[in-house]
């Protein structure tokens, strides 16, 4: 590992003016799962950070806040620990209670954050799809002021994010889940626990006020593109229609076709989108069982 400067601010100002002072070659440091490990290794893709501005202290990312009609505020210091036991992600956004529950090892959950996670921009985040299929917005300030853009905008490809120089994911929005939803997150891995997602699928569904009919639909999808995404050709599938088990399988072909993965060391393309259709389908189900719960 070589030399870095090291800065541990208190507030949100102050990394903020740490980051104006020092100029360009400065990281953000959450919770170091991720960062800490690459400049170890020496395999870090980007340049070698010249500091890093420590995060962990600052009181304005560990906000988790639900407001009735606007939905929850989750900042971006929460551990995966804390995101996965909160009552209120528990049984409003069970998806994101699934996927924040998978993130390594116990150790690990208690230092990870899901900012970290979403800054990491890995394809395979446990955290990502679920937030997608929430619709789930980032709130980011720097030295322009602050600014709120779609998840789906902010990943730009591996390892890459809309966030400009100076600027701190502060904290993620998530709408209100509309009434009779169910949400559900899994992932295929070689290894039960401590291993990174070779298909992950994240499936939230509504139902109308008869509790017959698919409201709304969303299906997003991770490690089988360069960035986490949307399968909207198959959310449109099911919107308006009766759950039939015809159209889960079709809604999950659909999904599959919308898959774009690589071949590596972890699986083949073919293998993926096979793993796609067969998790969507099995999710769909899961996630009408809960919404009619």
């Amino acid at each position: 590992m070589r030399p870095f400067d090291y800065y541990a601010p208190a507030t949100l100002a102050e990394a903020l003016e740490i980051f104006q002072r020092e100029g360009e070659g400065g990281r953000a440091l959450a919770g170091g799962t991720d960062l800490v490990v690459q400049l170890k290794e020496g395999g870090h893709k980007f340049p070698y950070p010249r500091y890093l501005v420590s995060l962990r202290r600052l009181p304005e990312l560990k906000v988790l806040e639900w407001r009735e009609g606007e939905g929850l505020r989750l900042g971006a210091g929460l551990t995966m620990a804390e995101v996965a036991e909160s009552s209120i992600v528990r049984e409003r956004y069970p998806a994101l209670a699934d996927g924040a529950g998978l993130v390594g090892s116990l150790q690990t959950m208690n230092m990870a954050t899901i900012g970290g996670n979403v800054c990491n921009a890995a394809p395979s985040a446990d955290t990502a799809a679920p937030l997608l299929a929430y619709e789930a917005q980032v709130c980011i300030v720097g030295p322009q002021g602050e600014r709120t853009l779609p998840l789906e905008q902010f990943f730009q490809g591996p390892g890459q994010t809309a966030l400009r120089h100076g600027e701190v994911l502060t904290e993620l929005l998530l709408p209100p889940p509309p009434p009779r939803a169910g949400g559900v997150y899994r992932r295929h891995t070689p290894r039960k626990q401590m291993d990174i997602a070779v298909v992950g699928v994240a499936v939230v569904l509504a139902l109308d006020a008869s509790g017959q009919v698919i409201e709304r639909a969303r299906i997003a999808l991770s490690a089988v593109a360069p960035t986490p995404i949307r399968a909207r050709r198959a959310e449109a599938a099911l919107e308006g229609q009766r759950p039939t088990p015809a159209l889960l399988a079709q809604a999950a072909a659909l999904a599959r076709e919308e898959a774009r993965p690589i071949s590596d060391v972890r699986g083949s393309a073919a293998f993926r989108r096979y793993l796609v259709g067969a998790m969507t389908e099995r999710l769909l189900e899961q996630a009408l069982a809960r919404a009619r719960s």
